[in-house]
């Protein structure tokens, strides 16, 4: 749904969802991949849709990125996918955890 596809333009063939896809291999994501939002309008809907709801469920609100929107409008037609090596790493070896296939430590958040 182009509700959960907060970058993504909306399909021409039903306007309900997104051009967006997931790759999933044994349960584990891989990619995903869509088509950019280049409506500068359309993208500064949404950031207010879901400032609303961050003010709704949080309390607080980031401002709306001004200087992003204004790039859109000299964005051409895109798409992209990212592919997480660290996944077909775990697809590889098996591993149940991205932590057993993370070659650098990470640090735990403590509050």
């Amino acid at each position: 749904p182009v509700s959960e596809a907060a970058l993504a333009r909306r399909a021409a063939r039903d306007p309900r969802v997104a051009e967006r896809f997931e790759l999933y291999a044994c349960g584990v994501e891989l990619a995903n991949a869509f088509g950019e939002l280049t409506d500068a309008a359309e993208q500064r809907r949404r950031f207010a849709l879901e400032m609303e709801e961050k003010a709704r469920v949080y309390g607080e609100t980031y401002p709306i990125d001004d200087d992003f929107l204004a790039a859109l409008s000299s964005m051409p037609e895109a798409s992209g996918i990212a592919l997480g090596f660290d996944r077909l790493v775990m697809l590889a070896t098996g591993a149940s955890r991205i932590d057993q296939v993370l070659w650098a430590p990470v640090a735990e958040v403590t509050r």
